[in-house]
């Protein structure tokens, strides 16, 4: 089984994750920002394809195939329910891998955590991220990108706990399976 937990930086999704896999036996994170990482420090400039000079790793052409063949090798190797916290946006991409990930195991499920922009620039501010930096830079394209049908089922998580989301999830999850 694959858990994707998508929303915006700041929504909460590592810390959901996080509880998640503790409630969860046989279970492991698997976060894909550590391929874009890797990737970043891999690819320098100079080799870089004009479409992957970005901000955003994400859009080297190499991460959603990774992200896709690695979680297949975590499965393959480890046998664990993956829970992979994500922030992604662009449909291509998500389609791609969420595509990729049911490829590997039908049951895959995909939930977005949303919440107002103050809610999410305050969880910001409370993780200790400088005002204005990257991730708040992200907040209003992830609001609007989050609007597109694809990235359904939607978690509102103002005023919600954490436990209270894992639940959630983990209720749908067991309708679903």
């Amino acid at each position: 089984m694959i858990i994707m937990i998508n929303g915006a930086f700041g929504v909460g999704k590592t810390s959901v994750a996080n509880e998640l896999q503790k409630s969860m036996n046989n279970s492991m994170i698997f976060d894909p920002e550590e391929i874009g990482y890797m990737l970043r420090n891999i690819i320098t400039e100079d080799i870089a394809h004009p479409s992957e000079k970005t901000d955003n790793f994400q859009d080297y052409q190499l991460w959603k195939v990774f992200v896709v063949n690695i979680a297949n090798h975590l499965i393959n190797t480890y046998g664990k329910i993956l829970i992979v916290p994500m922030t992604i946006i662009d449909k291509r991409y998500f389609e791609y891998i969420f595509n990729g990930f049911k490829e590997i195991d039908e049951r895959t499920f995909h939930f977005c955590l949303t919440a107002k922009e103050e809610t999410i620039y305050e969880r910001l501010r409370k993780r200790g991220e400088p005002e204005g930096n990257w991730c708040f830079q992200q907040t209003k394209k992830c609001m609007d990108g989050y609007n597109d049908r694809c990235f359904e089922q939607f978690i509102d998580t103002d005023n919600v706990s954490v436990n209270e989301i894992v639940k959630i999830i983990d209720e749908k999850v067991r309708t679903l399976n």
